[in-house]
């Protein structure tokens, strides 16, 4: 998928792209409002995330132009005001989605996929409500886990970090995303206590703590 991000504020920027960039997906990034006129216009995007907030020319403006330009490219408005009135003015501009910041990762990526999807014409993925992987049965209704029948006690970070790994098998999830999803878009990128949480995972699932492998400066997978 190739997005185009429009945000001025450079760490968030660099937070999102880094998060995408561990999904597989191509991002280019555009601080201000004329920059981002210019990518749209030379390249082509499954779905634009663009902030309303901007120097020069303002989102809501870069929204109107796109449209006048009879684009159809999926847009996701992210912005500080949370209002009623602002997501709808947001949406009558042409906007297909509003998400308000801060953000919970995990909502931008359902997000993102599902404008895509509405674009593309692709089915949605239905949750189950007990997941089982390997020796371990995740009940999302009761919050209960277990380990081949033996229920553990976990924290609510420890089954949020479980939960992720669990709906994502076999799939590479970057520390970003991990941070992202699990503790906020807010927290400290340079923080370990997303290793200090998989090593405490690893060791309450016992000896299905072994199938979550480490990749060396990239993430963890759940094989």
């Amino acid at each position: 998928m190739n997005i185009l991000l429009v945000e001025d504020e450079a760490r968030v920027a660099d937070f999102i792209r880094r998060g995408f960039s561990a999904e597989g997906w191509s991002v280019d990034h555009a601080a201000d409002g004329e920059d981002a006129l210019e990518h749209a216009a030379a390249n082509s995007y499954d779905v634009i995330l663009l902030d309303l907030m901007l120097p020069g020319i303002q989102g809501q403006d870069v929204c109107r132009k796109l449209r006048a330009r009879k684009s159809k490219t999926p847009i996701l408005m992210l912005t500080a005001l949370d209002s009623a009135e602002e997501k709808v003015e947001g949406l009558k501009m042409g906007a297909d989605d509003y998400l308000a910041k801060p953000f919970d990762f995990d909502e931008l990526i359902a997000r993102v996929e599902a404008l895509h999807r509405r674009a593309t014409g692709y089915a949605a993925d239905t949750g189950e409500s007990v997941i089982t992987n390997g020796g371990v049965t995740f009940d999302r209704a009761s919050l209960q886990v277990s380990v081949c029948g033996q229920e553990l006690e976990l924290s609510k970070k420890e089954r949020d970090l479980l939960l992720l790994f669990l709906t994502n098998p076999g799939r590479v999830l970057s520390r970003e995303r991990i941070l992202n999803s699990v503790w906020g878009l807010t927290a400290d990128p340079l923080t370990n206590v997303v290793d200090v949480y998989v090593g405490r995972l690893r060791r309450k699932i016992g000896s299905e703590g072994g199938r979550i492998v480490t990749l060396r400066n990239v993430g963890y997978r759940l094989e």
